[in-house]
């Protein structure tokens, strides 16, 4: 099963916000001037903002009721990224996801599923592997 494309704007105070939250301190994230002076068209978001612009197609695939996943059994089991170009403010972001496999083992459920994420170019910004076992 797959779900989206979902689409993200990446906007420049999203970028500032997330990097204040998550405690980056890179001019990278905060400053446009540094940031293009560095060689970006805008601010970079930190790697990890990555959970913002996949939360739509992740979020669509975790409360699929096809899935059936139970949300007040469920734990967070592992999430791997691997990160492909920069993204920056202005960069349109487009996630899918795609449900890999369910595995039952000592009578519990592991449900794992994998978003691939590209910007306006076409070029892979992360890809992510998402673990969730339900009790």
């Amino acid at each position: 099963m797959t779900w989206g494309p979902v689409t993200y704007a990446v906007g420049r105070e999203k970028v500032r916000e997330y990097a204040t939250a998550v405690g980056e301190t890179s001019p990278l994230c905060h400053d446009v001037d540094a940031a293009r002076a560095a060689g970006y068209a805008d601010v970079v978001a930190p790697p990890m903002f990555a959970a913002v612009y996949k939360a739509g197609a992740i979020g669509a695939a975790l409360t699929d009721p096809e899935i059936g996943m139970d949300f007040a059994r469920m734990v967070h089991g592992a999430q791997e990224f691997s990160w492909g170009e920069p993204v920056v403010a202005g960069d349109e972001v487009t996630t899918e996801a795609e449900l890999l496999r369910v595995d039952e083992r000592g009578g519990l459920r592991f449900f794992e599923f994998e978003t691939r994420s590209v910007n306006q170019r076409g070029e892979s910004t992360c890809v992510g592997r998402w673990t969730n076992i339900v009790r």
